[in-house]
C-alpha cells in the first residue's frame, strides 16, 4: 500500500456516538449511591476476549452461563492431560508383541491347555514402564515442556475463573439476569440492559450513555483490525505457488502469531487492551519502529521454528484423537466442506459479532455445498462408479460369508479388509452426483451472495467457470484440506513470518498509525470500524460525492457501506453520525425510486406462467421466500428479457430487489418506533430508517415467558437477516450497474475521440492531396479496427477491474423489467389493498431449496 504520512488522531465529536453536549461528560455520583459496578475502570475486562480463554460479558453469554463455562474450562485441562498421558502410555507401557500375537502367553499350568490372551497381558508392569520412560530422554523433555505449558494454562484458568465470577455477579446483580435463564436471552436483550444500567450505575465515567457501537468496539477491537488488514491485503496469506497456482494459507497457528505480534504479546504494538503505544502514533520515527518490528517478527519466527517439532507432534496427536472416530463412523465427513478461516475473515463485516457471523455463514452453507457439487468431474464420476462396484462386490461376498459363519472374521486381515472396502465405497459414493438433481450455478451463486454479502465482481456471470469455482474454494474448503493445513501450519508458519510478514513491517507501522483513532470512552480503535462513509467509503458503492477517501483509505469490496447497513439493521436503536445518516437516507430514497419504477413497468410485461408457478411453490409467510422469489424471478425474467428485448437487465434486477425491500415497509409501522430527529430534519435511525425489519421489538419480551421472548426475538432476527440479505443483493446490483455505466462512459469518450481524430485526418489528407503526409496520431488514440476495438474494450475492462475489483459480465446486460412487485411477498400490499404481515415458519424450506428451472449445459 502507498504511504501516507498522516498522524494518529483523536476522534472528534462526530465519532463519539455521544448525545450532543455530552462528549466529555463527567458524572458525579454521591458516595452512598455507588454500586459495585460504579465507574468500571477497564470496560474491556467485561466486553472483550482476553487471549484465548479470558472472556467476559459477551463470552459468558455465548457459553450459556458460569457453570457451563467452568465445566468447559475444566474439561479442556483434563483433555490436555489425557492426550499427554495416554500417548506416553502407548509409547512406553504396551508390549506390542503380545498385542499382535507375536509372543505366546500361557497362564495355565498345563502347556496343552488353549491359550487365551487378555488385554492386561499386553500392559507392562509399572516398574518396567517407569524405567522405559526414564530411559527415553526425548520423551522426558517433551513431558517437561508439556508440564510447563499445562501449569501456564492452569494459572490462566484460575485467573479466568475469578473474572467469570465477577461477571456472574454482574449479570445477577446489575443486569438482573439469573444464570438459569441466561440461555433464553438473546445478546440484543443483554446489550439493551447494559446500555440501560449505564444511566443507573455509571460504569463508564467518560460518557453519560453507552451506545451499541461502544460495546461492539470493546468486544471486537482487535478483530476489526484483522478484518481491515485482510480487506486491504496487508497480511501475507495469498501466495502463487508452482503447480498449485494461487492459494490461500491462513491457519489458526498463523492467526495466533499475527495477534501475538500485533496486539497482546511481549513487545506488541498495544500497551494494553485499549491503547496503542504512544511511539506508534507518531510518524517521525516510523523507520526505527519498522526495524524494531521486523526484528521482533524474526525472533518470533525463529521461536516457531525451534518449537516446530513439539507443535507438530501435538497437532498430529490431537487430529488423530479428534477425527479418527468421526472418520470411522462417517467416512465421507472429510469430503464435506467448511468455511475456511480466511473466508470467515474476508466475509466478516466490521463490528460483526461471532454469533452473527456464524449464523449468516450457516445459512449460506447449503447453497454453497450445492454450488461446489456442480463441478464434479464426469471422468471422476465414471471412475468412482466402477471402483464402488468392484469394492462393493468383494465387500458383499465377505459380509455373506460372515453371516454364514462368524469364524470368517477370525481369519487374519479379514476385518481390516472389510473396513477398508467400506470406507472405499463410501468415499466413491461422495463423488457420484444424484441423477435427479438439476443445478443452475448462476442462481446458486446469487443465493450464496444473499447470505455471505461479499463476492468479487468477476464471479457474477462466470459462475459456470472453473476459475470461479477455484476462487470460491479458497473461502469454502474441504474439511480434509482444513485438517491438512493445520498439520502443515507448524512448518509453514515460521517461513511466512520470516520471509513474507517481516518485509511488510513498514506498511504495518503505517497502517496502525494511519487507521487508528481514539474514541472518547472507548480507547484506540480501528478507524474502519467507525463505518464512516466520508473517511473510508468507495465511490463505486454509492459513496460517490460523499467520500473524501483516497484509494489508500478506501475499504475494498464495499466493506464500509455493507458493514454500515448490517450494523444499522442489527441494532435499530443505534443513532449513526450525520454522514452515515445521509448515506442510509440516500439508499432508502433509491429503494423507493427503483421499486416505483418496477410498479410503473409491470403493466408492460405479459403474465409469466412459469414465474407464477414458481411463486406458488414458495411460502408467502416466510421472510426467506422473498430472497427465493428474487432469485427465481431474476432467472425467469432474464430469459424473457433476452427473448422479448425488454428493458435493461441491470435495471430489472435492481427493481426486483427494491420491490422486495419495499415489502418490509408494513413491518416498520407495526414494530418500530420513531427515532429522534437530526437538526436538519432527517431521521437518525438504523434499521428504522430503512425498510424497518422490526428488530426494535427484540427487547420487548419482558413480561412474557422466557421461551416466548426468545421465540419473538428469533423471529424478528430472521426478518432482520432477510432484510440485510436483500440489501446486499441490492447494493451489489447498484455497484454492478455503476461499474458498467462507468465502463461504457470510458468507451464512449474513447470512441468519440477516435472518430474526431479520423475525420480531422481525412480532411487534412484531402486538402494536401498526398496520402503520405498524414499527421502522426497520438499513442492514446490508436487506429480503429475490429480487432483493436476488441482489444481496447478488453484493456479498459482489465483497467477498470483493477480499480474496482472486477467487472461483471458485460455481455449480459439486457433484462426484462420485473413484475416482482405485483406479487404478494412478505406482506407488502398494492395501492388499495390492506397490508398484511408475514407469518414466519420453520426454516426447513429455506431459499436455497429452489425448484429446478434451468438445466446445466
Amino acid at each position: 500500500m502507498a504511504h501516507f504520512d498522516t498522524e494518529y488522531q483523536r476522534l472528534e465529536a462526530s465519532y463519539t456516538d455521544s448525545p450532543p453536549g455530552e462528549e466529555d461528560l463527567m458524572v458525579h455520583v454521591a458516595e452512598g449511591s455507588k454500586s459495585p459496578w460504579h465507574h468500571i475502570e477497564n470496560l474491556d475486562l467485561f466486553f472483550s476476549l482476553l487471549l484465548d480463554y479470558g472472556s467476559y460479558v459477551y463470552n459468558l453469554h455465548q457459553k450459556n452461563g458460569f457453570t457451563c463455562m467452568l465445566i468447559s474450562e475444566i474439561f479442556e485441562l483434563m483433555q490436555f492431560i489425557f492426550v499427554v498421558a495416554f500417548t506416553t502410555f502407548l509409547v512406553s507401557c504396551v508390549d506390542y508383541d503380545i498385542l499382535f500375537a507375536n509372543k505366546l502367553v500361557n497362564h495355565s499350568q498345563h502347556p496343552s491347555d488353549p491359550v487365551k490372551v487378555t488385554l492386561p497381558d499386553a500392559f507392562l508392569p509399572p516398574n518396567e514402564c517407569s524405567a522405559r520412560i526414564q530411559a527415553n530422554g526425548f520423551l522426558l523433555s517433551i513431558l517437561v515442556i508439556a508440564g510447563v505449558f499445562w501449569m501456564h494454562r492452569m494459572i490462566k484458568f484460575i485467573y479466568n475463573i475469578c473474572c467469570y465470577w465477577e461477571i456472574h455477579s454482574f449479570y445477577i446483580s446489575a443486569l438482573k439476569i439469573p444464570m438459569s435463564n441466561l440461555p433464553y436471552y438473546t445478546w440484543q436483550e443483554v446489550q439493551a440492559r447494559i446500555v440501560q444500567i449505564q444511566k443507573e450505575h455509571q460504569i463508564c465515567i467518560h460518557k453519560k450513555e453507552l451506545t451499541e457501537l461502544d460495546i461492539y468496539h470493546r468486544i471486537l477491537r482487535f478483530k476489526n483490525y484483522m478484518v481491515a488488514m485482510v480487506n486491504k491485503s496487508l497480511l501475507p496469506v495469498r501466495f502463487h505457488l508452482p503447480l498449485l497456482g494461487d492459494t490461500v494459507f491462513y491457519t489458526r497457528g498463523l492467526k495466533y502469531n499475527f495477534e501475538l505480534i500485533f496486539f497482546w504479546g511481549p513487545g506488541s504494538l498495544f500497551e494494553n487492551e485499549w491503547s496503542l503505544k504512544a511511539e506508534y502514533k507518531r510518524g517521525s520515527n516510523r523507520l526505527e519502529l519498522a526495524d524494531k518490528l521486523g526484528r521482533r517478527i524474526l525472533w518470533i519466527g525463529i521461536a516457531n521454528f525451534l518449537l516446530c517439532p513439539l507443535i507438530l507432534i501435538w497437532q498430529i496427536l490431537y487430529a488423530f484423537f479428534s477425527y479418527t472416530e468421526i472418520l470411522k463412523r462417517e467416512p465421507g465427513s472429510l469430503g464435506a466442506r467448511c468455511w475456511s478461516l480466511y473466508g470467515r475473515c474476508y466475509l466478516r463485516h466490521f463490528n460483526e459479532l461471532d454469533h452473527e457471523l456464524h449464523s449468516r455463514l450457516s445459512k449460506g452453507y447449503k447453497p454453497a455445498s450445492k454450488y461446489m457439487n456442480c463441478f464434479i468431474s464426469p471422468l471422476l464420476t465414471v471412475v468412482a462408479k466402477n471402483v464402488a462396484f468392484f469394492a462393493g462386490s468383494i465387500l458383499a461376498v465377505l459380509i455373506a460369508l460372515t453371516i454364514y459363519d462368524e469364524d470368517v472374521l477370525a481369519v487374519e486381515h479379514v476385518l481390516t479388509t472389510v473396513t477398508i472396502l467400506g470406507v472405499a465405497v463410501t468415499v466413491c459414493r461422495s463423488f457420484i452426483p444424484d441423477q435427479h438433481l438439476v443445478f443452475c450455478p448462476e442462481q446458486l451463486l446469487r443465493v450464496i451472495l444473499a447470505h455471505i454479502h461479499y463476492m468479487p465482481d468477476h464471479w457474477q456471470g462466470n459462475a459456470h467457470r472453473y476459475e470461479t469455482r477455484d476462487e470460491f474454494a479458497q473461502l469454502f474448503q474441504y474439511k480434509a484440506v482444513f485438517i491438512l493445513e493445520e498439520l502443515l501450519s507448524p512448518i509453514v508458519t515460521p517461513l511466512i513470518l520470516i520471509f513474507c510478514l517481516r518485509p511488510k513491517a513498514l506498511e504495518i507501522i503505517d497502517f496502525f498509525r494511519n487507521f487508528t483513532v481514539e474514541v472518547v470512552g472507548v480507547g484506540d480503535t480501528c478507524s474502519f470500524a467507525q463505518m464512516d462513509v466520508r473517511q473510508h467509503g468507495h465511490p463505486a458503492w454509492m459513496s460517490a460525492g460523499k467520500t473524501e477517501a483516497s484509494i489508500y483509505q478506501q475499504a475494498e469490496d464495499g466493506k464500509t457501506e455493507l458493514s454500515l447497513m448490517h450494523f444499522a439493521i442489527t441494532n435499530p436503536h443505534w443513532q449513526p453520525p450525520r454522514e452515515s445518516t445521509a448515506f442510509i437516507g440516500l439508499l432508502k430514497e433509491r429503494v423507493h425510486r427503483d421499486s416505483s419504477l418496477a410498479l410503473a413497468q409491470q403493466a408492460v410485461l405479459p403474465e409469466n406462467a412459469l414465474f407464477t408457478s414458481i411463486q406458488s411453490l414458495q411460502s408467502e409467510s416466510e421472510p426467506h421466500s422473498l430472497i427465493a422469489n428474487v432469485i427465481a424471478g431474476s432467472s425467469v425474467l432474464g430469459y424473457q428479457a433476452a427473448r422479448d428485448g425488454q428493458a435493461s437487465r441491470h435495471l430489472s434486477a435492481v427493481s426486483e430487489v427494491a420491490s422486495a425491500l419495499r415489502s418490509f415497509s408494513p413491518l416498520q409501522s407495526a414494530h418500530t418506533t420513531h427515532g429522534s430527529s437530526h437538526p436538519d430534519g432527517s431521521q437518525i435511525r438504523g434499521a428504522g430508517t430503512m425498510a424497518g425489519s422490526g428488530a426494535d421489538a427484540r427487547t420487548a419480551s419482558s413480561g412474557s415467558s422466557a421461551w416466548e421472548g426468545q421465540l419473538q426475538s428469533l423471529i424478528l432476527s430472521e426478518y432482520a437477516s432477510t432484510e440485510m440479505s436483500l440489501h446486499a443483493l441490492y447494493m451489489h446490483e447498484l455497484h454492478k450497474q455503476h461499474a458498467q455505466l462507468d465502463l461504457e462512459r470510458h468507451l464512449w469518450h474513447r470512441r468519440e475521440s477516435d472518430e474526431s481524430g479520423e475525420s480531422a485526418q481525412e480532411e487534412t489528407e484531402t486538402q494536401r492531396g498526398t496520402p503520405g503526409s498524414t499527421i502522426p496520431r497520438s499513442a492514446s488514440y490508436p487506429f480503429a479496427s475490429p480487432r483493436q476495438a476488441g482489444d481496447e474494450t478488453a484493456a479498459l475492462q482489465a483497467s477498470f477491474q483493477r480499480r474496482y475489483g472486477g467487472v461483471s459480465d458485460p455481455g449480459t446486460m439486457n433484462r426484462a423489467p420485473s413484475h416482482f412487485a405485483r406479487l404478494p411477498l412478505g406482506g407488502w400490499a398494492e395501492d388499495g389493498q390492506t397490508a398484511r404481515h408475514p407469518e414466519p415458519v420453520p426454516e426447513e424450506s429455506s431459499e436455497d431449496e429452489l425448484p429446478p428451472q434451468i438445466h446445466k449445459v
